[in-house]
């Protein structure tokens, strides 16, 4: 049996929070607990917001909490040629066809909207022959048919997940008219590429998972095993962000250790009963997927 292999997937745009460290803490205990590796990627396909500078503010988080990793990848503003030659395949594969509709026009046909808030596209430019896409001005984006076809998994949180790729995210964008690759497409090609067994990240990605399992499927990648964990929020629901200085680790880096994070996250998430300080290397002995709350995680 080959063993596990986690990722911690941070987006260079902004320092770390709270929030960002509970995902990647799980990612670490889930993979260390199955003695395996944990691999460090910087999605930086947004290179107007992600910076070098913000992307080392995360390495050194991340050793601050003691969440060290095995390897980094290639970061994804250097694997254009992968996600080409990922799409040419998709288009052997599948219906990939070119897509001049603007988020405000899609919200202007009214049309209904996917789970994830997106508007589902309507069928207007799969549907245009030859000559009609020759006449088309600017450049297009590039979209994935979505089949009639109810993609099923089992979360390791939140149990069997299902949704119909047709009715209920609609045909999908892989590069943008500006040429670049959207995060679905990258995500797949790229925990193909490291050989990831385990993805971890916040519930609000669970349904994004559908799309990419569909992709992993028609580029005959594997499957990962899935967990998606509940959100971070402060006293009044909202979901902590990079906005959030307050829960900003670099301001909690001057008040804090990094024991007494990692023992606050590990108490109000289930993990253990009471707040103590404590490191990540000993929680991993109090570690079971089955003691995580469901709910949304209220931190002060």
């Amino acid at each position: 049996m080959k063993p596990a292999v986690g990722r911690f997937a941070p987006t260079p745009s902004g320092r770390m929070h709270l929030g960002n460290a509970f995902a990647y803490l799980l990612a670490w205990l889930s993979a260390r607990s199955e003695d395996g590796e944990v691999v460090l990627r910087m999605e930086d396909l947004d290179t107007l917001r992600c910076t070098e500078e913000f992307a080392e503010g995360i390495r050194e988080d991340l050793r601050w909490l003691g969440l060290r990793w095995d390897r980094e990848t290639t970061p994804q503003r250097l694997r254009t040629e992968a996600y080409e030659a990922a799409l040419e395949t998709l288009k052997e594969k599948a219906n990939v066809f070119p897509c001049w509709c603007t988020r405000g026009s899609l919200n202007l046909v009214n049309a209904p909207h996917a789970t994830d808030g997106h508007p589902i596209h309507p069928a207007s430019c799969r549907l245009r022959s030859a000559e009609e896409r020759r006449k088309m001005k600017g450049d297009p984006a590039w979209r994935l048919e979505a089949p009639d076809l109810t993609i099923r998994f089992v979360d390791g949180v939140y149990g069997p997940y299902s949704e119909n790729l047709k009715t209920g995210c609609g045909d999908f964008v892989l590069r943008r008219a500006d040429g670049v690759f959207v995060y679905q497409l990258a995500v797949v090609v790229d925990d193909g590429a490291a050989g990831v067994t385990q993805v971890v990240r916040g519930c609000d990605l669970l349904s994004s998972t559908p799309r990419q399992i569909y992709l992993m499927r028609l580029l005959g990648l594997p499957e990962p095993k899935y967990w998606h964990v509940p959100m971070l929020t402060d006293g009044e629901g909202r979901k902590l962000s990079k906005r959030d200085a307050a829960m900003d680790l670099r301001q909690l880096r001057k008040e804090h250790k990094p024991e007494e994070i990692i023992g606050l996250l590990a108490y109000r998430s289930g993990l253990i009963d009471r707040e103590e300080a404590l490191s990540a290397r000993e929680l991993l002995g109090e570690f079971r997927w089955e003691k995580l709350k469901k709910e949304d995680i209220v931190v002060p």
